[in-house]
């Protein structure tokens, strides 16, 4: 094996190694969806592109649907494992994908009304989700979940999957920091029955 074809394949190695990480911290990133937490929106087995470049200049909205390291997840800082967060390979960093539903500087609280529905209450509103699987299906509040009524602080954020029979979310793991997002689901492209864009929207 001569020198040249050594410095022709490391040189191939190193430019899709950098190529992915530009692709994947400055513009998209393909997600698989493992769970049921965010029906009827999504499903197992969806695939979704996840943009990353509105990060720079925008911060999340109300009923955006955005991918992220939860606060149980330890991100370790040796290169071996920034360079696996940063080109996608060999990354065993858990991420989750929910919708954003408090903001920073909001009241929040989830509360049951006499019917027996549960309603989102955004400074003392209930706030109106057409998205959710079911209003009638929640947990019951404990005193180990987070509920409120609770003020966000700066950079804090209240997720949860619109299937809130089946999601862990803010309710069990208290609020998240905006350092750890990782970028917004745009577009459900598989299976091909199920396209569907992301449109941008709040709701309030």
């Amino acid at each position: 094996m001569n020198k040249e074809f050594i410095k022709e394949t490391i040189d191939t190695i190193v430019f899709v190694l950098v190529a992915l990480i530009i692709i994947r911290f400055f513009v998209c990133e393909v997600r698989w969806i493992p769970s049921a937490s965010m029906k009827p929106t999504l499903i197992e087995g969806d695939r979704v592109f996840v943009e990353r470049f509105s990060r720079f200049y925008q911060t999340p909205q109300r009923g955006d649907i955005m991918v992220f390291y939860p606060p149980e997840t330890k991100l370790k800082k040796n290169p071996f494992a920034v360079l696996a967060r940063l080109t996608g390979l060999f990354c065993k960093d858990t991420a989750f994908i929910k919708r954003v539903i408090g903001l920073p500087g909001e009241k929040i609280e989830i509360k049951q009304n006499p019917d027996g529905a549960f309603d989102v209450l955004i400074n003392d509103k209930a706030i109106q989700e057409p998205y959710i699987m079911n209003r009638f299906e929640y947990p019951m509040c404990s005193e180990t979940m987070f509920c409120g009524p609770m003020v966000l602080g700066e950079d804090e954020y209240f997720m949860m999957g619109d299937n809130r029979g089946h999601s862990a979310d803010s309710r069990y793991w208290g609020v998240l920091n905006k350092k750890r997002f990782i970028g917004r689901a745009k577009i459900l492209f598989w299976p091909f029955t199920r396209i569907h864009y992301f449109e941008k929207k709040e709701y309030n």
